[in-house]
């Protein structure tokens, strides 16, 4: 199903459910990665999807519990990790199988399955069409062999390109490619020979991300003490990495994959209907560990969820249940800034100040709305944001700077409007 792209959704049309399973095992742990995955024996497996079912068994309970409302129809699902395509036959199955039990699954559903190149065997291309996967995301990361080895790949280029051309000889049209700008040792010469490889490719749908080393991962660990086991030495800049970003937009919009998302390019038709809700504030559960949700309670407001990210304490008996946030507006509308923000066709002001002013009433009018005009001002005289018929979008100088642009919408109720300083590009 091609997602609507339009802009009032996440507050006027009937919402369906989109539905996301953590599957947090790897074969190996990349250098910069601090997801809620790891290398686990295969026996953990089994105890942990059985636990995920048992989830999706609970969830019309407790969601009445949290008087939470759970839209009928789900028509998106996203197997994401770790690596789910790990799995062994007979569990993903499993997992599909439960699902099926307890949503009303549309038969044009979107159904994403996360995979690694190198660790997608037949059985588990059979599988997944099995289980009503219809788009496969590959973690490629770089085409360039050097590249992908440091950061603890374990593919090459040929791998990653071989198992693109069996996932579409076993049937699956819809296919999406990572790659990530600033890895160790990268160039704009090797950041070329990924692009051009990706272009003859030719995937419906990929994903560009600029490298952000967390302290928590090896890489950030030896960035911030030092060593040469990992090549932190061998990162780029942040100038060199946001030219990186730069050409790859301008690259990809050549080969006529279209930037919806700061991070995200389709062709017409291909965007991830999944990743679409996250950004619109559409409603969506997440079962498994680290996993998040977002759904409406019965009085209109957000209610956000999470599970916890200790694969033991998941897989405790009785664990507790997942940590519950009850949003209030004035915190719903600065998502709707960082969130909508993100996407290209950016954010309808008047629609927005419109919804707030039914769910705030008078503070509306005495505090947000006013404190965001300033802000909004001095963002547009920054060039990050531009004002076009009453819609508002981040400029490419705002994208590369999204994180600070962001920040300028928290604590929007609490506080005076801001002077901003300037930021250098």
């Amino acid at each position: 199903m091609q997602p609507s792209m339009d802009p009032t959704t996440s507050h006027d049309s009937p919402a369906s459910l989109g539905i996301y399973i953590s599957v947090p095992f790897c074969r190996s742990k990349c250098t910069y990665c601090n997801f809620a995955s790891g290398v686990y024996s295969a026996e953990r497996y089994e105890l942990y999807v059985e636990q995920v079912c048992s989830e999706i068994r609970a969830i019309r309970q407790r969601a009445a519990q949290w008087r939470a409302e759970i839209p009928e129809r789900v028509d998106s699902v996203y197997f994401g990790g770790g690596t789910p395509s790990l799995l062994p036959p007979a569990l993903l199955a499993e997992l599909a199988r439960a699902l099926g039990q307890e949503f009303d699954l549309l038969k044009t559903a979107e159904i994403t399955l996360e995979c690694a190149p190198g660790q997608l065997p037949d059985s588990a291309l059979q599988a997944a069409a099995e289980a009503g996967v219809n788009r496969l995301s590959f973690g490629v990361q770089s085409f360039v062999d050097r590249e992908a080895a440091v950061i603890g790949r374990l593919h090459n280029r040929g791998i990653a390109l071989e198992d693109l051309r069996r996932a579409r000889a076993a049937g699956f049209e819809r296919v999406n490619v990572d790659l990530i700008a600033g890895l160790p040792h990268q160039t704009e010469a090797s950041w070329q020979e990924s692009l051009d490889t990706l272009a003859a490719a030719n995937p419906g749908h990929a994903s560009v991300y600029m490298l952000e080393v967390d302290e928590d991962s090896r890489l950030g660990r030896e960035l911030l003490g030092g060593g040469g086991r990992y090549h932190a030495a061998s990162v780029p800049g942040e100038e060199l990495t946001a030219a990186l970003y730069e050409a790859g937009i301008a690259r990809l919009e050549k080969d006529g994959l279209r930037q919806y998302e700061i991070s995200n390019f389709a062709r017409p038709g291909c965007e991830s209907q999944h990743n679409l809700k996250y950004w619109r504030r559409q409603p969506y559960l997440g079962f498994g560990l680290d996993a998040h949700s977002f759904l409406q309670r019965a009085d209109g407001g957000g209610l956000r969820l999470a599970t916890v990210s200790s694969l033991e304490e998941y897989l405790a008996p009785g664990g507790s249940g997942p940590d519950r946030t009850d949003l209030m507006p004035a915190e719903e509308l600065e998502e709707e800034w960082f969130l909508g923000l993100r996407l290209r066709e950016g954010i309808d002001w008047n629609q927005l100040e419109e919804h707030f002013r039914a769910r705030l009433g008078e503070e509306a009018e005495k505090s947000v709305l006013p404190a965001l005009r300033p802000i909004l001002d001095e963002l547009e005289e920054l060039e990050l944001v531009s004002r076009t018929e009453g819609r508002i979008r981040l400029t490419m100088r705002g994208m590369m700077l999204s994180n600070e642009v962001f920040a300028r919408f928290l604590g929007i109720a609490s506080r005076e409007p801001l002077a901003i300083e300037m930021v250098s590009s």
